[in-house]
């Protein structure tokens, strides 16, 4: 069994693109019967999910991807931990998986302000990424972004990081946030309308 880089991404872009309401909580009952085939898919699907989480929860901290990573990995550490006490209770999996993320997402913001970035080592060919200037514009719209989104209510920004940064279906947001689907779109589209305003008012 071996934890995936944070790096790595979905080719959707989509976590839930691929798997229906409640396929989470399937293979969460089946690893805890000692099956290793689901405990590692689980682990890969919850992976990804939650590396998406923190980045968006965590993108204002210093060094917020390696902080990201790490988090993420401590998520899926103390879900393998809690794992074999897991019981489906009617609750969906993701709700699970959420509630320790939300824990070590706050321990992090707690503390990684206080963290010393770690330092790339050089690279050995030339980089062919994205320059100073188009790496600052992207940074000054995502810290943008970021400060928008902290403007709004808690649950309306807990609703659009996990629509749109996790990706989640409406369906699985309500089973997480304890919604219906219709409430998570009506919620949803006053969020965004929010938002616009709120980016109208940065603006002028």
């Amino acid at each position: 069994m071996t934890l995936t880089s944070g790096t790595e991404t979905a080719s959707s872009g989509r976590t839930s693109g691929a798997r229906s309401a409640g396929h989470l909580g399937g293979l969460a009952n089946r690893a805890v019967l000692g099956d290793a085939g689901a405990r590692d898919e689980l682990l890969t699907a919850v992976r990804l999910m939650v590396h998406r989480y923190c980045r968006a929860r965590l993108g204002r901290l210093p060094g917020s991807e390696h902080v990201a990573d790490d988090v993420a990995q401590e998520v899926c550490l103390a879900m393998l931990y809690a794992l074999p006490r897991y019981r489906d209770e009617g609750r969906p999996f993701e709700a699970f998986v959420f509630a320790i993320a939300a824990h070590k997402v706050a321990d992090a913001q707690r503390s990684a302000i206080r963290a010393a970035v770690p330092t790339e080592d050089l690279p050995d060919a030339p980089d062919t990424g994205p320059g100073p200037e188009d790496q600052a514009v992207r940074h000054s719209e995502a810290a943008l972004v970021r400060s928008l989104l902290d403007r709004l209510p808690s649950v309306q920004r807990e609703l659009l990081i996990l629509r749109v940064a996790v990706g989640l279906s409406a369906q699985e947001t309500g089973m997480v946030l304890g919604m219906t689907s219709g409430a998570v779109r009506v919620a949803q589209h006053r969020a965004l309308s929010r938002l616009r305003v709120l980016a109208t008012e940065v603006a002028s």
